[in-house]
């Protein structure tokens, strides 16, 4: 059987997706600072979820978003997908103009810098990435965007 490609997102699926993925991530913070980590941690099929804050590109406020997260030693790897969208998430450019940020994971919290990963980078990352997150896949497909991959390496 022939493998059916996602078509991408229309401007209004975008809008609405948008302000879902808002809506989803204030819930999954509150529900993971009540519980210290104990609730919202995980997310389809066991990906493991760690809150990281960035200051605002544009407010400097810190700003608070739920990610899925792959531990490689003591970095941490993240992806820009926004579900195959046509735009990078906010949080994107939040890490880029402030890399300095702040993770949390289960009730430990620790300081790291983020950077961007190089394609080669990417690359050898993306096998474990879909390994623990199939959807990732989907979502490369779905837009023309390279989707960034984030490293976060202890500060």
């Amino acid at each position: 059987m022939a493998e059916t490609r996602l078509p991408p997102w229309t401007p209004t699926q975008e809008r609405m997706g948008s302000v879902f993925v808002k809506l989803m991530t204030v819930a999954n913070v509150w529900l993971f600072r009540l519980s210290g980590g104990r609730l919202g941690a995980k997310f389809r099929h066991g990906a493991p979820i760690c809150l990281v804050t960035a200051k605002g590109k544009k407010s400097g406020q810190p700003r608070t978003v739920a990610l899925l997260y792959l531990e490689d030693g003591s970095d941490i790897v993240l992806v820009a997908s926004k579900g195959g969208m046509s735009h990078n998430p906010d949080w994107y450019y939040n890490m880029v103009a402030n890399p300095d940020v702040d993770v949390e994971i289960g009730s430990s919290k620790r300081r790291m810098r983020a950077r961007r990963a190089s394609d080669a980078e990417k690359a050898s990352y993306w096998p474990r990435l879909v390994a623990m997150y199939r959807d990732y896949e989907d979502y490369q497909a779905r837009t023309t965007r390279n989707i960034p991959v984030l490293v976060l390496s202890p500060a």
